[in-house]
């Protein structure tokens, strides 16, 4: 079987191409023709042919093909289905901010996690992503949108730290000189609570900033909607939220999901004020997007502001979630979901 030279170190290439009889300047070479986003080992045009063969042999290139693409007639966000060449697919999401473009990948095919108000777990879990493939949406985003990507949000498809290997490989690899080069600190990873992934995240301090997809004041309400919650409730989780922050010196920014009649009172918002005192944080609120089966709803404006009220007056920053693509349902998940009932019929 060959191996993904996209989701290799350079270093590893390095010990490679050594072991082919390849003198070194080859691996600086060869490298960044990889992480250019070659297709093809015969686009390496300043490489000799005896050693595109030898690559072709010994390694493959993975990309991804834009199955369906949907574009926002509001703000010209971007929804993407990506294809790989075993017949998966995921999505990705392209946004414009006044900063630059932000893209958010997908890390799973599928999701284990089971969260009740989202699309992707609807669809159950396939597989795993290597790096080179998580690399590849965003390639294939620039070079059908001809911009260039300056953040980036794993917050798509899947739980980041249930592919913890492949993630933090994919982190080394975009942010490396010779790669896309995009910082650490332009990069978010939101996690659904995978507390023991979440120390070792800390550990390596690398300076992106985690979002946690809290959802919820208590864990009657979070195991109802988040069945991880039975597996690691919500004080070891914010135990393992105040390591990351004393590790990293990072403010964490909490996601929650503004549900109708479930989690979005005053009541709730007085004990989610109590359980983040003195963190140092930020709590992102997100009207839940309509998804069906859930039964749930977004909760309307005025309990919204009553909710964001609550929380300044604990002294706690909180702002709602500018809704981009609503027009194309833009949340992931709903365009594989519909993708495979078509392959069905």
């Amino acid at each position: 079987m060959r191996t993904d030279i996209g989701s290799m170190y350079e270093q590893e290439i390095a010990e490679d191409l050594t072991a082919l009889g390849e003198p070194p300047y080859r691996t600086a070479q060869v490298y960044r023709w990889v992480q250019s986003g070659v297709k093809s080992f015969d686009e390496m045009t300043n490489i000799s042919k005896k050693l595109r063969e030898k690559l072709v042999q010994n390694y493959q290139l993975f990309s991804a093909t834009i199955e369906k693409k949907l574009v926002s007639a509001y703000d010209d966000t971007r929804k993407y289905l990506l294809s790989f060449p075993d017949g998966e697919a995921v999505e990705s999401v392209l946004m414009k901010y006044h900063h630059g473009y932000t893209s958010c990948i997908s890390t799973q095919v599928g999701c284990k996690m089971g969260c009740t108000f989202c699309a992707t777990g609807q669809s159950g879990f396939a597989r795993q992503l290597t790096a080179s493939e998580m690399l590849s949406q965003l390639r294939t985003e620039q070079e059908d949108a001809n911009i260039r990507i300056s953040n980036i949000v794993l917050m798509g498809m899947g739980e980041p730290l249930d592919n913890y290997d492949n993630v933090i490989r994919f982190l080394h690899l975009v942010s490396h000189d010779k790669g896309m080069n995009i910082g650490m600190r332009h990069i978010s990873l939101s996690t659904c609570g995978v507390v023991p992934k979440i120390y070792e995240l800390a550990d390596l301090k690398l300076q992106l900033t985690l979002s946690v997809s809290l959802h919820a004041p208590n864990d009657q309400i979070r195991s109802r909607t988040m069945p991880i919650n039975r597996r690691y409730g919500m004080q070891e989780l914010l135990k393992a939220c105040r390591y990351y922050i004393a590790q990293t010196g990072r403010r964490i920014s909490f996601e929650y999901a503004m549900i109708d009649g479930v989690n979005d009172s005053p009541a709730n918002a007085a004990e989610l004020s109590r359980q983040l005192k003195g963190m140092l944080c930020h709590i992102n609120l997100i009207p839940v997007n309509r998804v069906g089966g859930t039964g749930y709803h977004k909760s309307k404006q005025d309990r919204i502001r009553q909710f964001i009220a609550v929380l300044e007056k604990a002294g706690l920053t909180a702002t709602v979630r500018r809704t981009l693509g609503s027009d194309i349902n833009a949340s992931c998940g709903q365009l594989r979901r519909a993708h495979q009932k078509e392959e069905r019929t």
